[in-house]
């Protein structure tokens, strides 16, 4: 009888023990409730937006080289620390030092109309200064560089050229206006520049029409003059063509101090989970740290570093251990040079890094909508099909399109995907490079939900590659 038990019982054990994995494996959550997860986390937590709170008010504008830019640097360092990522490191980089000096001051004068009047202007990023007595001369409209060409030199030489295309409003998406209208502030100087032009001003990269001057970079290139250039407000710039039309020889003045200073040494700041699996196997995931001076970089790309060190952060709540590497990278100086992007894509190169995705949000921390994405038909087709788990949380978009301009130097490196987060983007413009790039202008739930969306697809590119 004793011995009889003792068999049964061995039995028994015997059987649980070899269900006990198909029962593990039926118990085990399923994409669809992990992915809840993280989206119930990221909407009742705040410790992102309270880190974008300090980023923004307590550091503030980040512009490369900066010591705000070294002291972004730091810290986002010791807040992924905290985390107790399996890595955290700096990429030393080499970045542009350009600065904007005082206000810039732009005015009209001996106007037929309204006799001297100012209006709202801001350096172009890299542009030279007009020394301390400014800039006067009288102003030739065009709308762009067709325009411009059959001027000819007599017509521009020691004149102000006044770009003054508008974006086209047509388009729905409003990145295809920008994409319109920007090479006019990339370009505009050096074409107005190789006529003799005195001068540039460029109609602000915006939708609407603001009082607020957009800055943005723009480009010299060696053997042509490098000449002042600044971003003139939409309604200072509707107002400059309307007295144009009434006083074709009146004159505008303006004054700036910016200047280009040497290189100053910067960082990449990197976190990243180790796979279980395949570590070998990477998915980036990031933004840009770096911002221009004119506000605080909320927007840009403040949310977009934040919901980066989000990812990380739900990863490590949840539990959740990748199968692949996943990997938060804070970008230095894309706005003025893509210098961080440039080295981190070496750096990659060199040590034989194999990137499986890379995802790069800097549209804006506002509604999600989708991802674009550079790659293979068939690294599409395999993002499609994730989104019915996708789209009940608004992320419905899926196309080829751009993926991102610092993970852009990655492109080539064995079959990366590169995916650009795509929120909504009626609103981005009206704040993209200007003063009121502010926390304010943030909203939480809306960051939180991009947050996690990003974090899902990254979830489910570890799971199951691309």
């Amino acid at each position: 009888m004793r011995t009889t038990r003792k068999l049964r019982y061995f039995l028994i054990a015997a059987a649980t023990a070899f269900t006990l994995p198909a029962v593990a494996q039926q118990q085990a959550p399923s994409d669809s409730v992990i992915i809840r997860k993280l989206y119930s986390e990221a909407l009742t937590s705040t410790e992102s937006y309270e880190n974008l709170r300090y980023l923004t008010k307590r550091i503030g504008a980040r512009l490369s080289g900066s010591p705000q830019a070294a002291a972004a640097v730091e810290w986002t360092r010791q807040v992924m620390q905290r985390l107790d990522l399996d890595t955290v490191y700096l990429q030393p980089v080499m970045v542009p030092h350009w600065v904007r000096g005082d206000k810039e001051i732009g005015r009209v004068y001996n106007s037929k109309m309204i006799g001297n009047a100012d209006m709202n202007i801001a350096a172009l990023g890299a542009s030279v200064g007009t020394g301390k007595q400014g800039l006067s001369a009288e102003v030739v409209e065009v709308q762009n560089f067709e325009e411009l060409e059959k001027l000819g030199k007599k017509k521009v030489k020691g004149k102000i050229v006044f770009f003054n295309r508008p974006f086209d409003n047509t388009h729905v998406q409003t990145m295809a206006s920008y994409s319109g209208a920007v090479d006019q502030r990339g370009g505009g100087p050096v074409a107005a520049a190789r006529l003799g032009a005195a001068g540039v001003l460029v109609r602000s990269m915006a939708n609407e029409l603001q009082d607020v001057p957009h800055t943005g970079n723009t480009r010299y290139e060696d053997g042509v003059t490098k000449i002042p250039a600044a971003a003139i407000s939409t309604n200072d710039a509707e107002r400059l063509s309307s007295l144009l039309k009434e006083d074709p020889n009146l004159k505008f003045y303006m004054r700036m101090t910016s200047e280009m200073l040497p290189d100053v040494l910067s960082y990449n700041v990197i976190g990243e989970l180790k796979g279980t699996e395949k570590p070998d196997e990477i998915i980036a995931v990031g933004g840009h740290l770096d911002s221009w001076d004119l506000g605080e970089g909320a927007h840009d790309d403040g949310t977009g570093c934040m919901q980066s060190i989000e990812v990380l952060r739900l990863f490590k709540e949840l539990g959740i251990k990748p199968k692949r590497t996943v990997r938060a990278v804070l970008f230095m100086n894309e706005e003025n040079g893509l210098r961080g992007g440039i080295k981190y894509a070496e750096v990659a190169k060199a040590k034989g890094e194999k990137h499986v995705a890379a995802i790069e949000s800097d549209a804006g921390g506002f509604t999600p909508r989708g991802f674009s994405m550079e790659g293979s038909n068939a690294q599409l087709a395999k993002l499609k099909a994730w989104k019915p788990m996708l789209e009940p949380y608004g992320l419905s978009e899926y196309g080829m399109g751009h993926g991102g301009s610092d993970i852009g130097p990655l492109k080539g490196q064995g079959s990366v995907a590169l995916i650009g987060y795509r929120p909504d983007s009626q609103r981005y413009f009206d704040y993209h490079h200007t003063s009121i790039d502010v926390f304010e202008n943030v909203n939480r739930r809306e960051m939180q939900l991009g947050a996690a969306g990003m974090a899902s697809l990254v979830y489910l590119i570890s799971e199951y590659g691309l």
